[in-house]
């Protein structure tokens, strides 16, 4: 059985008697659990359920904690020699050559250095609004227009209006399923979208972040992985930080051509992936029934937390991830802050959405508790 956070704590002997205090906010699910909505990061406390940056509430896969304690004595040296078998059980477990695989300090690694290496004072962005921030962040710390598309009123992607602004850019940033609606764009709209693109401009390249590939069980959806193979301009990225329960170790990774990830390797972090999330991500690929384990329960506890909402009267965004986005009818801040005050963390406010709020899905014994406090702050 899969361990908790907590578990996992312990199972490191970090702690413990003797060892160094933790700061609380370490225990939250992610960097979010101590930024964000700042009056719900104030109140943040141990013990409150985090339902905030949408990670495998489970934790790593046994297998991962095995591999972790076996490699304890490696993390004195460096860990770029374990690279190699990363790529390798990878390219294993996706069909893919290992020279179309790049990996990263988690996915957020490998979408900065795609604007670095795609992007310029004459190249943009082109990306949805609300999606996931951080290439239109990191671009604008670079000088680099973006170019934001809003959501259509389903709060769909709207690939047209994207595709009208793909003309001159450097990159196009397609998150699928987005982050946070959990709305997933079915195989011929994708399809559709990346051909008219490739036509659109010469030079473009597109980048479909697929973190939340896992999780879908959409019969319309495929991945864009197939269309990698044939067209150099397109590459896929994820990560381990979801299904996977490893956010904390930081791994991601990418396959597209060899001449494209290239570009992208002369901005990376050198030894930027450690020698424990390496060997954790070896072992989490090779326990495929963990995973479905894993998909069977989030389904499960986010079916539970979707109908609650729907029944109370309230609109959920129809998702495919481990999060779901509802429409509380009142600013999301202040909902964080009252779920907050009575021990539960929800996501952060995603402009221009600022009555949805991001709740992501814990165990199911999380969400019984989490949906008596909703009932309480929504009166």
């Amino acid at each position: 059985m899969p361990l908790s956070r907590r578990s996992f704590v312990r199972a490191l002997g970090v702690g413990g008697a003797g060892t160094l205090a933790i700061p609380s906010w370490i225990h939250a699910r992610g960097l979010e659990g101590a930024r964000g909505d700042a009056a719900a990061a104030r109140v943040l406390r141990d013990g409150m359920i985090r339902l905030h940056s949408n990670e495998n509430p489970n934790g790593p896969v046994p297998a991962a904690i095995r591999a972790i304690h076996s490699a304890m004595h490696e993390s004195a040296f460096y860990p770029a020699s374990l690279e190699r078998r990363v790529i390798a059980a990878l390219a294993k477990a996706n069909g893919m050559p290992e020279e179309r695989i790049m990996v990263g300090s988690g996915s957020g690694e490998i979408l900065r250095v795609a604007v670095q290496a795609f992007c310029s004072p004459s190249k943009h962005l082109v990306t949805a609004i609300p999606t996931f921030e951080t290439p239109a962040q990191f671009a604008r710390q670079l000088g680099v227009a973006v170019r934001e598309v809003p959501l259509d009123a389903q709060l769909r992607i709207d690939t047209e209006r994207m595709l009208r602004e793909v003309r001159g850019a450097g990159l196009v940033f397609l998150c699928n399923p987005n982050n946070p609606t959990g709305h997933v764009l079915d195989k011929a709209t994708v399809d559709a979208f990346l051909r008219a693109a490739l036509a659109a401009d010469p030079e473009v390249v597109i980048l479909v972040d697929e973190a939340y590939h896992e999780f879908v069980n959409d019969p319309a959806y495929a991945s864009a992985l197939p269309i990698t193979a044939t067209e150099p301009r397109v590459f896929v990225s994820r990560t381990f930080s979801k299904i996977y329960g490893l956010a904390g170790l930081r791994i991601g990774y990418a396959f597209g051509a060899p001449a494209t990830l290239g570009r992208m390797e002369a901005w990376r972090l050198p030894n930027g992936i450690g020698t424990l999330g390496q060997v954790a991500a070896i072992a989490a690929l090779e326990d495929s029934a963990q995973m479905r384990r894993e998909q069977d329960l989030n389904r499960a506890a986010r079916s539970f937390t979707a109908r609650w909402f729907s029944d109370a009267g309230y609109t959920v965004v129809p998702s495919q991830t481990n999060f779901v986005l509802v429409d509380v009818r009142r600013p999301a801040g202040d909902f964080a802050l009252a779920c907050a005050r009575q021990e539960i963390q929800v996501g952060r406010t995603f402009p221009p959405l600022t009555n949805h709020s991001r709740i992501s899905i814990g165990t199911m014994a999380e969400m019984e508790r989490a949906v008596d406090v909703f009932r309480r702050v929504l009166g």
